[in-house]
């Protein structure tokens, strides 16, 4: 096996797959030979009206389909899916009843519930009801600022059922981060939590919910007794209905399932808002479904009564993604608090009692195991534990290494990449190909992703924009606010007319494989020379003496210069040898024209709430320009550290 290979899917793995029956399901309907995932995709992309219809009667969608695919499928955007469908989002997500688990949830070691498919659907129909009789209509927001829990759920299928458009957020967001983005799409009901945990500390959230039930301009607000259910009264109540009271003037009974048209609004997620007020990206409901289940059964080879984790919050485009696969009819497994309570193996105890199937998270969490020195592959049973995925950020190489070594040495590591854009993927896991060190496998089924350069040509083994050149389902409908559009083509379709450019830096390998660099925005320009910061940290957060590092471009004497960030491990300073070290082994391991003008120690490395480094917020601190949005920030607190520096003024 060559050096860069870390595993090969079996044969046998390979036949059973749900992506080599439906290879086969296609070929009984074209005649075509689709032996190799290469082929298959190149039919997915240059024949997308038989494709897309292909997976929705093998992912088995419940609605009316019509006849038509596409319509204008060389408009970009403009193209429109199933025009003449009608389905309901929440009706997919139900089908399955019974006494057998729908959702498990673990609140730190505070709380632990299971939830059956009965228990789920019959919440609903209260919410349902509940919502209806606040007179809740199709098209109206419900938002949500709520923990991840299985009424958080319910809540947004209930909405959902009606044809109502759900919008969430985490409760850890200050006051003005939360209004910044449910201020602008008014929601008709906010839903929130009395408090939440995180790190065992309690943390009560009432007068924040209802500062912002008032400047919202709700006449309800439903509260979820996330605090009360440990039997803590020693909180302050915060002002709404409790979900209790809520639902109980209604009895459950089957839930009315509002079919809508394929384009009806689901979901308004938001984009991360470090640079500005929040985008307000609104969702199709028969994009998303059909997006999700795609990858949840073709690309994760996710079965019927499997167990999916994913850690994430209401915040991140990943828990939209978590919750579909009930539409799979697989058991979600939720979790809200800190990853590393009460024990650093906390997740992987969870996995361990409760047989994940497919457990998800980002690099950040993978380096944070690695660094914490545990070996799960020595302690823990995870041997139901199939597919290991991370996203949010590039994945680095070591710790591809270090899932193989330590977590497990049979499984298929799904390094993937998408966006809060699309909520879906780009390039992700292909079951039936091998991992490679550091490459995510290749395109996903019916995206026709490529890399271009600045001229627009594609490239290879070349580094250059991520672009997708044809429509895809979940595009999105457009941004709230937005009635000429202009906002949504400036984001993905100025760069190149009528191509999607996601603005991330990346690079197609000689094996067909994808590499992102990050975001293109903050791409390091030094010389002229363009540089991804990711080949940067691929190297520095190999030292065990970092823990952390961002990178930005300082302009400086008509040029950039790249200066580095890094926090340390506790007790150790930033010294000259220490400096040396650092710039020897970013010169060996990936060039000398990556090597930082400058580096500098900080205390902390300021993320949004989804844990990405925001370099263009400390960018814009070291140019002495304001940060417009620290509310989008998990530690708005940390930016003061890179101010000041005298080694940026010489």
């Amino acid at each position: 096996m060559p050096d860069n290979i870390l595993w090969t899917p079996s044969p046998a793995r390979i036949h059973a797959s749900q992506m080599r029956d439906f290879a086969d399901f296609c070929s009984s309907i074209t005649g075509l030979d689709f032996s190799s995932y290469q082929s298959l995709h190149a039919w997915s992309v240059s024949n997308m009206a038989e494709f897309w219809d292909a997976a929705w009667d093998y992912c088995g969608v419940i609605g009316d389909k019509g006849d038509v695919a596409i319509k204008a499928p060389n408009a970009m955007p403009g193209a429109t899916f199933f025009p003449e469908a009608q389905l309901s989002f929440a009706e997919n997500m139900l089908k399955r009843r019974g006494e057998d688990t729908a959702i498990v949830f673990r609140g730190e070691d505070k709380i632990a519930l299971d939830m059956s498919w009965d228990a789920l659907h019959a919440l609903v129909s209260l919410l349902q009801q509940a919502f209806r009789a606040k007179g809740v209509r199709a098209g109206d927001r419900i938002a949500g600022m709520v923990p991840n829990i299985p009424e958080t759920v319910a809540c947004m299928l209930a909405a959902n059922s009606i044809g109502a458009i759900w919008s969430s957020c985490s409760p850890d967001f200050g006051t003005q981060g939360v209004l910044d983005r449910f201020g602008q799409i008014k929601p008709t009901i906010f839903v929130a939590c009395d408090g939440y945990w995180y790190n065992g500390k309690k943390i009560d959230i009432g007068e924040k919910v209802a500062q912002i039930s008032c400047e919202l301009g709700v006449e309800t607000t439903v509260i979820l007794p996330y605090l009360a259910w440990t039997g803590d009264d020693d909180i302050e109540t915060a002002t709404g209905i409790p979900l209790a009271d809520f639902v109980a003037p209604y009895e459950a009974r089957d839930v009315q399932f509002e079919r809508l048209p394929f384009d009806h609004p689901l979901y308004i997620l938001f984009s991360s808002g470090t640079t500005g007020v929040p985008k307000c990206i609104i969702h199709r409901q028969g994009g998303i479904l059909l997006q999700h289940l795609k990858e949840h059964k073709l690309h994760c080879n996710i079965s019927p009564g499997q167990r999916v984790f994913w850690f994430t919050t209401c915040g991140w485009m990943m828990w939209n993604w978590l919750v579909s696969a009930l539409a799979a009819d697989a058991s979600v497994m939720l979790y809200d608090g800190s990853p590393f309570h009460p024990t650093p193996s906390t997740v992987f105890d969870y996995a361990e009692q409760e047989k994940f199937n497919l457990l998800g998270t980002s690099p950040k969490f993978i380096d944070a195991t690695r660094k914490a020195g545990l070996r799960p592959i020595e302690t823990h049973d995870l041997s139901s534990v199939h597919t290991i995925a991370s996203t949010g950020s590039p994945l680095a190489p070591e710790n591809f290494r270090f899932v193989y070594d330590a977590i497990k040495s049979n499984t298929h590591l799904a390094s993937v990449s998408g966006g809060t854009d699309l909520a879906a993927c780009f390039v992700c896991a292909i079951p039936w190909e091998p991992v490679r060190v550091g490459e995510i496998q290749g395109p996903a089924l019916g995206m026709a992703s490529d890399v271009w350069d600045d001229d627009g040509r594609s490239v290879r083994a070349e580094k250059g924009e991520l672009v997708c050149t044809q429509p895809f389902p979940s595009m999105p409908l457009g941004f709230w606010n937005d009635d000429d559009g202009l906002k949504y083509h400036h984001a993905y379709f100025e760069r190149f007319e009528g191509v999607w450019c996601h603005g991330d830096f990346a690079e197609i390998t000689e094996n067909g494989g994808y590499i992102i660099y990050g975001r293109s925005d903050a791409t390091l320009n030094p010389g002229g020379v363009r540089i991804g910061t990711a080949e940067i940290y691929n190297q520095v957060e190999q030292m065990p003496q970092v823990l952390e590092a961002l990178c930005i471009g300082q302009e400086w004497d008509n040029d950039t210069r790249i200066v580095l960030f890094v926090k340390l491990a506790e007790g150790l300073a930033l010294d000259d040898d220490l400096r040396n070290s650092i710039k020897s082994k970013i010169r060996t391991g990936a060039s000398p024209r990556h090597v930082p003008a400058i580096i500098l120690q900080v205390a902390d490395i300021p993320r949004t709430k989804s844990g990405k480094i925001v370099e263009l917020a400390v960018r814009d601190i070291v140019h002495g320009r304001p940060v417009k949005n620290k509310e989008a920030l998990a530690n708005p607190e940390a930016l003061e550290l890179f101010a000041g520096f005298e080694e940026l003024s010489e």
